[in-house]
């Protein structure tokens, strides 16, 4: 006897659930983690903001004898710099969030998720047992790697998908 449409949909169901672990449970230490950018603590604001055009990124990680201190990002810019009582030649070290939450390069991406989503982060500095940071998970890495996952489902999406999505199979 054949299988019901149920029973298809049920392994389906299972099948995304395995997936669905997979991805979520995968370390970020194996996704493609750029380099950080970092500056000391002692440089100047305008050198945090001109690295972070340079290397056309959200925020730099400040450090302090090669540990992290803090993170400068660009919600830093626009809350304790524009139209505030700081110069550009201050250093970074008064306007960055010092001691930021981090991750250890073996926590998981649901991990990492949860702790973005809760603190409302779009950047997690990743670091060493000692601080020494390693890269800055982003918001937008995992969405790369959704994107490397299922290229087919993201990549072939109509300009305007509320407009160009087929409703039938003949649509399609």
């Amino acid at each position: 006897m054949g299988r019901s449409e149920f029973e298809d949909s049920y392994e389906d169901e299972e099948s995304l659930e395995i997936i669905r672990g997979e991805i979520l449970g995968t370390p970020i230490q194996d996704l493609s983690l750029r380099s950080p950018i970092t500056v000391e603590a002692t440089a100047t604001i305008a050198d945090a903001i001109s690295a972070m055009n340079d290397h056309r990124t959200g925020c730099v990680l400040v450090v302090r004898d090669r540990s992290l201190a803090g993170i400068f990002t660009e919600r830093d810019i626009l809350k304790k710099v524009v139209f505030q009582s700081v110069r550009p030649s201050d250093p970074v070290q008064i306007v960055m969030t010092p001691n930021p939450e981090t991750l250890e390069p073996n926590a998981s991406i649901a991990f990492a998720l949860n702790k973005m989503s809760v603190g409302g982060y779009r950047h997690i500095p990743v670091v060493e047992r000692d601080g020494k940071p390693l890269g800055v998970l982003s918001v937008r890495d995992i969405v790369d790697l959704l994107v490397e996952l299922y290229p087919a489902d993201v990549l072939n999406l109509p300009p305007t998908p509320e407009k160009g999505i087929a409703t039938t199979v003949d649509g399609g």
